[in-house]
């Protein structure tokens, strides 16, 4: 088993969700593949025509994961993950959230022109205030 790859274990926790495979006489990859694909995707954050061959034609992995997330099936899998950590006493639901911290810049995020904004007297004061009483988080 690689990096960014379910086990065994972990395909049977979810295998069963997954929608049928394919149409008959059709070349389909497996829905694994494809998973496992698109979590090394997610994972490493590059753009889906880097996705390694090994895992299929990067079109098929987009287009699969555009369906599922259309059809609900990662809000399925999220409740079966949820039912399960709390069936045994691995969850707190009091705070329990998803991890946005991981947010990429683009290249073009670090080109923007040196020394900041120039300073305006009747502008500054204003903008202060506002950002004093901006919400701090999204909690």
């Amino acid at each position: 088993m690689r990096r960014h790859e379910l086990s065994d274990a972990q395909w049977a926790l979810v295998s069963e969700l997954m929608p049928p495979t394919g149409r008959p006489g059709g070349r389909w990859r497996s829905h694994r593949d494809v998973v496992n694909g698109l979590f090394w995707k997610l994972d490493t954050g590059v753009p889906w025509r880097d996705i390694p061959t090994r895992h299929g034609p990067w079109q098929a992995i987009y287009d699969r994961f555009v369906r599922w997330r259309r059809n609900g099936l990662f809000d399925r899998l999220l409740e079966r993950l949820h039912l399960r950590l709390d069936g045994q006493g691995q969850i707190d639901w009091d705070i329990w959230c998803v991890d946005g911290t991981n947010i990429r810049a683009t290249q073009a995020a670090a080109g923007g022109r040196k020394g900041g904004m120039p300073m305006s007297r009747t502008i500054m004061p204003s903008a202060a205030r506002a950002v004093a009483l901006a919400p701090r988080s999204i909690w």
